[in-house]
Order: C-alpha cells, then sequence, then structure tokens
C-alpha cells in the first residue's frame, strides 16, 4: 500500500510538473534551410550603401562660427597657395589628397559639401562631431578617429578651402 501511495504521488508530481509552466522560447538564429519569420524581416531598418564621405548635401552649413562664405568665380591662386602651405604643414599627416587615408581625402570635397560646412569643420571638429550628423557618420566610417582641432584662424582655414577648389 505504501508503494503503490509513493507511485501515485511521484505520478502525481511528474505530471503536475510536465504541465505548468511551460513557455515557448523563440531563437533568434535561423538554422540551415530556415527562413527568417516575416515579421522580423520587416523590424529591420534599410541600410544605406552610400558612405558617408560619398554623401553629397548641399545644403548643411554645419555647426560652427561660419554662416556664409562668399566664393570667388575663378580660384584665387596666391590665397590657394597659402591654403596649400597650411594644407602641408597641419593637414597631411592625416588626410591624403587623393586616396583615404586616416581621414578622408579633400579631392572634390566642394562637389560634396558646402563651404560653410567645410571651414566649420576645419575650425571646429569637436564641436561638429558632436553635433553634426553628417560629421558623426564620418568620425564612425573612418573608425572613431576623430579630426584633430589644428587651432586654424578663419583666414587660415578659408586658404585652404581656396587651397581644395583646386583639387
Amino acid at each position: 500500500m505504501k508503494k503503490i501511495m509513493k507511485s501515485l504521488a511521484a505520478i502525481a508530481i511528474l505530471t503536475l510538473i510536465s504541465c505548468g509552466g511551460k513557455e515557448e522560447k523563440k531563437s533568434n538564429d535561423i538554422q540551415i534551410g530556415q527562413k527568417p519569420d516575416a515579421t522580423e524581416a520587416t523590424k529591420e531598418e534599410p541600410v544605406s550603401t552610400v558612405k558617408p564621405s560619398e554623401t553629397v548635401d548641399l545644403t548643411n552649413k554645419g555647426v560652427g562660427p561660419i554662416k556664409s562664405v562668399e566664393l570667388g568665380a575663378t580660384v584665387d591662386q596666391a590665397m590657394a597657395a597659402k591654403g596649400m602651405e597650411v594644407y602641408k604643414t597641419k593637414c597631411m599627416a592625416c588626410h591624403k589628397v587623393d586616396k583615404k587615408f586616416i581621414g578622408p581625402p579633400p579631392t572634390g570635397i566642394l562637389e560634396r559639401r558646402t563651404p560653410e560646412w567645410i571651414m566649420n569643420m576645419i575650425l571646429d571638429p569637436e564641436g561638429m562631431t558632436k553635433n553634426d550628423p553628417l560629421a558623426k557618420a564620418l568620425l564612425m566610417e573612418f573608425n572613431g578617429s576623430p579630426m584633430a582641432n589644428q587651432n586654424l584662424t578663419e583666414e587660415e582655414a578659408r586658404q585652404v578651402l581656396e587651397y581644395f577648389r583646386t583639387l
């Protein structure tokens, strides 16, 4: 009689354990031959295939002291020559004229950015990477290597901008 009672108690306990509190755990792993749920596929954001360095944005003036820049119809060669010297001494450690290095190449930059954005980036790279979405994206594209603030004057930054017009 004791054996029967113990057996019935064991069966009752096993029955309660096996029936109660079972939660279905959903695995996010996709097995071979298994397709993702349609609802999960729609949750993903579309990924832009254009790199921030290749993005064209000719409306954004950036965040900083420069609100307006007037470019002459032709390049001021004297100013561009001074800008080339500033670029060689302050910028070439991280920027190569025609190829990606630690930072993006300046060739064709005026086809992708406004003059104001360029000068604001030169004059206040910390403020730009903190407050400008495009500058933030560039920081990520270039492995989180922030642009060093070279403490250029507005005149020097304008000279560098004029040099960029010659590239």
